[in-house]
């Protein structure tokens, strides 16, 4: 084979010299018919350059496939990113543009123009050297420029044109952000979203067009942070969506949709279309053939879609008053995982102001989320799905009317066996849905407290867990507990019942969890601790003298008085009035507890250390 092609090889060249076209076309055509790498030695840029300035435009369009054949390579590819070439390669690229041409001249110049976006568009291909000579030539309009032609996709040799003009446009593009912002500015969305109008008259008949035509648009959303379209081209994308059967188009129409959503003002948009409700429709049309990898794909991207329209203000609250909410609430019914989370997510999102959150309890959604979420609560469930529960629930729990509805249907019951659980996603909810179910409630609070189980995982995880929300929900709920069984009375005698503290105490490790969180870089965790700690100190000092010195002895174990100093000295500037006056109740309280704690604060020297606190220092002077 090596021996033959060096017989082609040097009859080309000599074809060349001669300027034949009639001997260099046979040559041209054995070439582009072999193996690529079987030209890899050669060095044949000069001659096929040479033979592209002859006015012959079956030996240039014969010229043009063989450098798409051989630029293959990476090599070759190389050899032909020069701007000769280039040059001479864009100067023929053209479309039929007078109706008067016969039929046999209009297929040679788009033949030509074929075999042409095929060569430019191997040579670009993962090539930045070749991208920047056709920047500098300012040969991409002319590139774009074969946008403008008006293809008829029922002719085969159009469908190959439509193909490998959108490949070189791709291959361009995949290059620098410079390349894309230049295309944008050479109205290149412009004249892609002509196109996508057009087709929507026929979508289905347009399948090879719109495949075409999307990636572009993907690729420069991809190469431009915050690209926006305009809103005409996202409506148009969403209504060859609802139109389109193809799966393929229907992936990139949903990417595109995914990323523009990203802006508030599309969100809106879209939902006043009905994207999402149309989205509905087309997963109920065709969810029993969701049974492959690639369909199940597709659902989820459609899924999400929903999900995040829903996350904006505006575009929420347009919902709320539409069919969709409805339809998200049916799907609780639905045994496809996908839909089913995608229904929770999204009666999530509409749950938050305080009045859809009272509607929904008022409708009983509440309790089909208790519902699933009791079948779903075990180690071996979803942990999707149960993020997606938890979420839904912390936001209905929120307003004050809930609380006690929630806390009737059984929410404390389903979600405590979850601390079997140890995904940190699943428990940072857990955690978040059991605070704001707790706030306000006192006897639930004593109870919690009261859970062994509870306080030992509370403790457990505040003082080992990697994850960072896991670690601060695990103190604020120990603190809210505190906060609020502080206020919870004795049914018989009218008393406060201090069971749930005093076992909270008595915890190992759980003093030293609230003492910890003193030195937490959020103000607020800062202050829920001093409150927690204020609230066990008063508890304990009006106790027996035993009761009072074992939490003496447990605060200066903790080091009580070098994380009131690390406080200070890190935080003092930017704390609040009511920051600081919580940390002096704190401190007093403490000098009045047993003389080793009070040997223990002089120690860290926190007297001196409190007047240095600026807003103190403010308050006394004025």
């Amino acid at each position: 084979m090596e021996a033959e092609m060096d017989e082609i090889i040097a009859g080309l060249k000599n074809a060349t010299l001669e300027k034949s076209s009639e001997h260099a076309l046979p040559l041209l055509k054995q070439i582009s018919d072999s193996e690529s790498n079987l030209c890899d030695k050669y060095d044949i840029k000069n001659d096929l350059l040479e033979l592209l300035q002859l006015d012959n435009v079956s030996l240039q369009i014969q010229v043009a496939r063989c450098i798409a054949e051989v630029a293959k390579t990476d090599n070759q590819r190389t050899k032909f990113s020069k701007e000769d070439v280039i040059r001479r390669l864009t100067e023929l690229l053209q479309v039929p543009d007078n109706p008067k041409d016969n039929s046999t001249t209009k297929d040679a110049t788009l033949e030509l123009a074929t075999q042409i976006c095929r060569a430019l568009g191997n040579i670009c291909y993962a090539n930045d050297d070749a991208r920047n000579i056709i920047k500098e030539l300012g040969a991409d309009k002319h590139i774009f420029a074969l946008l403008d032609y008006d293809v008829d996709t029922d002719d085969e040799d159009c469908d190959q044109f439509v193909r490998v003009r959108c490949g070189l446009i791709s291959n361009y593009l995949l290059g620098s952000d410079e390349i894309a912002e230049r295309a944008v500015e050479l109205k290149l969305i412009e004249k892609l979203e002509k196109i996508l109008t057009r087709c929507l008259a026929n979508v289905d008949q347009h399948e090879e067009l719109l495949l075409s035509i999307l990636p572009p648009l993907s690729i420069l959303t991809e190469q431009i942070s915050d690209l926006y379209f305009a809103p005409s081209l996202n409506k148009t994308i969403a209504k060859i969506l609802a139109k389109c059967t193809n799966p393929d188009i229907a992936e990139s129409c949903l990417a595109l949709l995914h990323y523009e959503a990203q802006n508030d003002d599309v969100k809106l948009l879209l939902a006043e279309e009905g994207l999402c409700e149309t989205i509905y429709q087309l997963l109920e049309k065709y969810k029993t053939f969701a049974n492959t990898d690639e369909a199940r794909v597709l659902m989820k991207l459609a899924c999400d879609l929903i999900v995040l329209i829903l996350t904006g203000d505006k575009s929420m609250h347009y919902l709320y008053s539409t069919p969709l909410l409805k339809c998200m609430e049916d799907w609780l019914d639905s045994y496809d995982v996908e839909l089913l989370t995608t229904g929770v997510l999204a009666l999530g999102n509409f749950a938050r102001t305080d009045s859809h959150c009272i509607h929904m309890v008022e409708k009983k959604i509440m309790h089909k989320l208790l519902s699933i979420l009791a079948k779903n609560n075990g180690t071996e469930h979803q942990m999707t799905l149960q993020h997606a529960l938890l979420s839904t629930l912390k936001n209905l729990v929120i307003p004050k009317p809930n609380k006690a509805a929630v806390i009737e249907a059984g929410l404390v019951e389903i979600i405590l066996p979850m601390l079997e659980i140890h995904q940190a996603p699943v428990v940072f909810k857990l955690l978040g849905t059991l605070r704001m179910t707790v706030d306000g409630q006192e006897k639930l609070a004593s109870e919690l407290l009261q859970n062994e189980k509870l306080v030992k995982q509370l403790v457990h995880w505040s003082q080992t867990s990697e994850f960072t929300g896991v670690l601060g929900e695990s103190l604020r709920l120990m603190a809210w507990l505190i906060k609020h069984a502080y206020r919870q009375k004795d049914s018989e005698q009218h008393t406060m019942d201090d069971t749930g503290l005093r076992k909270f105490v008595a915890t190992e490790g759980a003093v030293a969890s609230m003492v910890g969180m003193l030195a937490s870089t959020h103000l607020v965790m800062q202050n829920e601790a001093l409150i927690a700690l204020s609230i066990l100190t008063t508890i304990f000092h009006n106790k027996s003298a035993t009761e009072s010195n074992r939490l003496d002895e447990l605060l200066i174990q903790a080091g009580v008085g070098a994380k009131i100093a690390e406080q200070i000295t890190l935080n003092g500037e930017s704390m609040t009035k009511e920051l600081v006056e919580n940390l002096q109740t704190f401190v007093k309280q403490l000098h009045s507890s047993s003389d080793a704690l009070i040997a223990h604060l002089r120690e860290h020297n926190i007297e001196e250390l409190l007047k240095t606190i600026p807003s103190l220092v403010e308050y006394c002077t004025l």
